[in-house]
């Protein structure tokens, strides 16, 4: 078929119509070629007709008639001029693709219908555990099929007798035990009344293949469909029909089908379906149709059924639903482009904190061991892959001469605990300026915090060491410092500790001092050091103490990277972060 691709469809309809139509036409038109020209017997009358046609009534009387009207030698006697066996009902139960059997109605005293006798019936099983009616006739029904009047089949078959009118399939669920074992089949029985009697059908619902047919198709999302293009009926499978939503009763034409199409894909489909109306196989294309406003997509093979002129007269089409996977697709690259933003933005999390950390805790200054401090600092988040969380520390020369110390812990991780703790430390440092005693400091320093609409808490210990090296300090809810001194260490009181910042506006701290001498090391630290998850907080610093005491001898620096080194052997699930200040 040679003609130019519609591009979309409108076009294409129209192009698979001119198609359909020209080969109607020309099979119509070499039929009516080969018919021979009628004859006189041809344009004679029915009634002329059935004159015509031979009857040989003495094979009819030698043949045995399946309802047992005749029997096998062909006695006329019993026989008798009034039965042909040619022209009895049962003659054409073995033509019957199906179970197939005649039966007589058994009568109460009362004109019911009781029971039937199977008068014949053809050799056809519907199902391999019940026998062939044929080989059950001159039993009673009930006795050949004792679940029938469970299943309510034979009130049916009564009915019809009564009433006169067909049954056209009645779906019966029919259970029998044979030999101690249950058997049971849905049959779709048929029946009608016959000059007295009753000619009844029955075969298998879906038979055993059927089953496995439809199974299979579930399973691998698969359907097919046929259309045949001379007779215009459309025949789909269950597996088909489930793909585009429609009842099988009621498939689509290839017009139709075209209808349903995703219109970038308009082009593709003419392509494969003119191939398949050219007579090419196989042919094969991947084709998206809008299914009840979802978007489906399904692999689809065409395979041509040709006739005797070689020309196409239907086609077959399998069709495999790719939507699942597709969307499983879909999602999981909606899933890939998530994790790789969130990768980005926690790589520039990442950057950014890491310029925050070197920004807000830098190196110490050599100031500080100018007036006779020799300092050591480190931060330690919980995760590797963190610059800083909400920990920090601040150890600088005022111009009063005085050593500011600070320590804090905001709640949270991430750039939002960052941007917290910057604007703590500062304004800690501004405050500081003043030449205020800690108390106060802390105490304006909690109004800010309580001033915070995101109403995130902080712990911080804040204070200065003067030149007599004497330590002012107050503590908001934050671990008190330890000190080592002379081969032990020991916490400072916290008797004046208040609460976190941002708990209780307008409290007012109050301030502690501390004497230190020559040769001690002051230990601040947040909580992380000390927290582990099922243990009490006073136990993590029970053991820092002991740690601390046994660093002896070492240096503010050599003293952190063992309790870091020791802190990180144990586990920890917060930052931490330590400042260490050795009076010289």
């Amino acid at each position: 078929m040679n003609v130019p691709l519609p591009d979309d469809v409108t076009e294409l309809k129209a192009v698979i119509g001119r198609e359909i139509a020209a080969l109607r036409a020309d099979v119509r038109r070499k039929t009516e070629a080969r018919q021979p020209p009628p004859t006189a017997r041809d344009r004679a009358s029915p009634l002329q007709s059935a004159a015509i046609l031979p009857r040989k009534h003495e094979d009819a009387l030698t043949t045995p008639c399946l309802c047992g009207t005749a029997d096998a030698t062909g006695n006329a006697a019993l026989i008798g001029e009034d039965h042909d066996p040619w022209s009895c009902v049962c003659a054409a139960l073995p033509a019957i693709p199906v179970s197939a059997a005649l039966l007589t109605p058994v009568r109460d005293d009362d004109g019911g219908i009781v029971d039937f006798v199977i008068r014949a019936g053809n050799h056809i099983r519907s199902v391999e555990w019940l026998e062939a009616p044929g080989h059950q006739v001159g039993q009673r029904f009930m006795e050949a099929r004792p679940g029938a009047a469970a299943s309510g089949l034979l009130g049916a078959l009564a009915d019809v007798m009564t009433s006169g009118r067909p049954m056209d399939g009645l779906v019966v669920d029919y259970t029998e035990e044979r030999l101690g074992r249950l058997h049971r089949a849905q049959l779709l029985y048929c029946a009608a009344a016959c000059g007295g009697e009753l000619v009844a059908t029955w075969r298998p619902v879906r038979s055993q293949a059927e089953l496995l047919t439809l199974d299979a198709q579930h399973l691998a999302s698969m359907g097919w469909g046929h259309w045949d293009l001379l007779s215009g009926q459309v025949t789909w499978s269950e597996g088909l029909s489930r793909i585009f939503r429609t009842e099988m009763r009621m498939p689509w034409s290839l017009t139709e089908l075209c209808d349903a199409l995703l219109p970038a894909d308009t082009t593709a489909f003419a392509e494969f379906i003119t191939a398949v109306l050219a007579g090419e196989e196989p042919a094969w294309t991947r084709i998206r149709f809008l299914v009840l406003g979802e978007v489906r997509t399904l692999d689809l093979l065409g395979r041509p059924v040709a006739g005797t002129d070689g020309r196409p007269w239907a086609v077959h089409l399998v069709a495999r639903d790719l939507t699942p996977q597709m969307r499983s697709r879909r999602r999981l690259a909606e899933t890939e482009r998530e994790t790789e933003r969130l990768r980005q933005q926690a790589e520039a999390e990442r950057r950014v904190a890491a310029s925050l950390r070197e920004a807000l805790l830098p190196t110490l200054s050599e100031q500080l061991a100018a007036v006779g401090l020799t300092v050591a600092a480190t931060y330690q988040p919980s995760e590797p892959d963190a610059a800083v969380g909400g920990d920090w520390y601040k150890c600088r020369l005022l111009p009063d001469g005085r050593v500011l110390v600070a320590m804090g812990d905001a709640c949270g991780h991430g750039l939002d605990a960052v941007a917290r703790m910057a604007q703590q430390r500062h304004a800690l440092a501004g405050l500081a300026q003043t030449g205020s005693p800690a108390g106060e400091i802390m105490t304006w320093l909690n109004e800010l915090v309580c001033s915070d609409p995101s109403g995130q808490t902080a712990t911080v210990i804040a204070g200065h060491i003067d030149e007599a090296r004497v330590l002012h300090w107050a503590d908001a809810g934050h671990p008190a410092p330890l000190v080592r001194r002379e081969g032990h260490a020991f916490a400072l009181t916290t008797e004046q500790r208040g609460p976190l910042l941002g708990a209780l506006p307008g409290y007012a701290y109050e301030t502690s001092a501390y004497q230190l001498l020559k040769g001690d090391l002051l230990l601040l630290y947040t909580d992380g050091m000390v927290e582990r998850r099922g243990e009490d907080i006073t136990e993590g610093i029970d053991r820092l103490t002991k740690a601390l005491g046994g660093s002896a001898g070492l240096t503010p620096q050599q003293t952190i990277d063992q309790l870091v080194a020791d802190h990180v052997r144990s586990g920890h699930e917060d930052d931490a972060c330590l400042l260490a200040i050795r009076v010289d």
